[in-house]
């Protein structure tokens, strides 16, 4: 039962002639087909944020270059002295904690756990090429800008906003197209989405001390920029994967 449609990694349906007798078709799609990782309602309004999101990571990198204090708009933007109470310093803890080493890995398995729960391949793809894609934007901005914070700690992107906000906008991103959300729908949820992992993050950041609020917006856009990157291209490679007929 060939379709007329594009395969490729759990994405749809077989493309190209029928089988004959005796052949059998392998089908890399799950049964009744599986949305791309990036639906196509969302397709042309992603493209322009990530665009918009690169122009803010580079004058930010660009203005924030090799300096080792805050800025005009990091001293407005951050709490004053970052001192807050013991149990919204307890919270920041927590949320710092899921940007780091064991509490992201956690996140990730926890991801791909549920994507191949759903026989989804291509989303499993997608959130191991997104997640190490955004970190290593993160990393090479860092040195790149050069800037730091606390005697030396390269600190713009923030890594652990970037991290954060990817993952929570890859999550969106795949939750709007298996539950087939259209343009509004679907821009209202990953919208929401992204600036409450950014924010409550970029936050968490902020009040301890980690980093500048510059840094936060310029993590919350590197996660922008790769994951719409990384969605364009995982579902070019398998919609251009044709299914195997053996």
């Amino acid at each position: 039962m060939g379709g007329a449609g594009r395969d490729g990694w759990g994405g749809g349906a077989n493309q190209g002639r029928p089988a004959r007798r005796g052949e059998r078709v392998t089908r890399r799609s799950a049964p009744g087909g599986v949305p791309a990782v990036l639906p196509r309602p969302l397709r042309a309004w992603l493209g322009i944020a990530a665009a918009l999101a690169a122009v803010v990571v580079v004058s930010l990198g660009v203005l924030y270059a090799g300096r080792d204090r805050p800025g005009q708009v990091d001293v407005w933007a951050a709490p004053v002295g970052n001192d807050v109470s013991s149990p919204w310093r307890q919270l920041a803890l927590i949320l710092d904690s899921l940007g780091e080493p064991l509490g992201s890995a956690a996140l990730v398995v926890a991801a791909l756990a549920g994507s191949l729960l759903l026989r989804w391949s291509r989303a499993v793809v997608f959130i191991v090429v997104g997640v190490g894609v955004t970190v290593g934007a993160a990393t090479l901005g860092k040195h790149l800008a050069g800037r730091t914070i606390h005697g030396g700690n390269l600190s713009y992107p923030s890594g652990h906003t970037a991290f954060f906000t990817a993952l929570a906008l890859m999550v969106a991103l795949l939750a709007a197209g298996r539950l087939r959300l259209g343009r509004a729908a679907g821009t209202l949820l990953v919208c929401v989405v992204t600036l409450v992992a950014g924010a409550a993050m970029g936050w968490a950041q902020v009040v301890l001390g980690a980093h500048y609020p510059t840094d936060v917006l310029g993590g919350w856009c590197t996660a922008w920029v790769a994951v719409g990157a990384t969605a364009w291209t995982v579902d070019g490679l398998a919609n251009s994967t044709p299914a195997k007929v053996t």
